[in-house]
């Protein structure tokens, strides 16, 4: 029996040590494949990081703008004249503004005002270029403004240009604008306008977009 005990002894310690290593090596796996997941889950931030802060500033090392538009701008034919293409675009909620009609004009204005907000979307990547046809089409009535925007699909808050009516105390502001009754009443003669403010900008000597529009509705009567 005592021969039998010495012979089984270093079987049985041969066994424990092959389940140590076993045990070892499973836990040293586990760690590598828990490594690995946090490296991945690291590199996936950054990702998201990176192509957020893209979107998350007005502007980025590559020369692109994002630009919050709330009156005709948010129609995409209008946008589509303008810049020949339909930039990507997420809405958003510009607090603390309130969008308002101008007496004698079709399209609204923004002023700063507490506790209100205006409602529209963000125009992403928008290149130098497009930005200065986008000037000039505010023209001198309008200011580009940087502003902090709310988006309505996160809980995310960017910064983008607006465009700011100049004159603060303008006593031809009223109430409210809609988008929707100028959509339906008004649109179709803007693209028309807009249409014939790109032609202007093309010429050595072109006219203003205030001047394009002027008589444009003045000969459509619906100024």
């Amino acid at each position: 029996l005592e021969q039998i005990l010495v012979e089984r002894i270093p079987d049985v310690t041969a066994e424990k040590n092959r389940k140590l290593h076993f045990l070892a090596r499973q836990h040293c796996m586990r760690r590598i494949r828990i490594q690995k997941n946090h490296r991945e889950r690291e590199r996936e931030r950054e990702r998201v990081r990176m192509a957020s802060s893209s979107v998350t500033v007005g502007s980025n090392s590559q020369g692109l703008h994002n630009v919050f538009v709330y009156g005709s701008l948010l129609a995409d034919d209008v946008v589509r004249v303008l810049l020949k293409r339909l930039p990507q675009s997420c809405p958003g909620t510009l607090n603390n503004y309130h969008r308002f009609s101008i007496k004698g004009r079709v399209y609204p204005a923004i002023l700063p005002v507490e506790n209100k907000k205006v409602t529209g979307k963000v125009l992403l990547g928008i290149t130098v270029p497009e930005l200065n046809i986008l000037d000039a089409f505010e023209d001198v009535e309008y200011e580009r403004s940087t502003v902090g925007v709310s988006l309505m699909d996160s809980s995310e808050k960017l910064q983008a240009y607006t465009y700011v009516w100049v004159d603060s105390n303008d006593p031809d502001l009223y109430g409210d604008w809609d988008f929707e009754e100028w959509r339906r009443v008004h649109m179709n003669d803007f693209i028309k306008m807009t249409m014939g403010f790109m032609e202007e900008l093309e010429l050595p000597e072109s006219k203003t977009r205030v001047a394009t529009y002027e008589s444009f509705f003045e000969q459509s009567g619906d100024n």
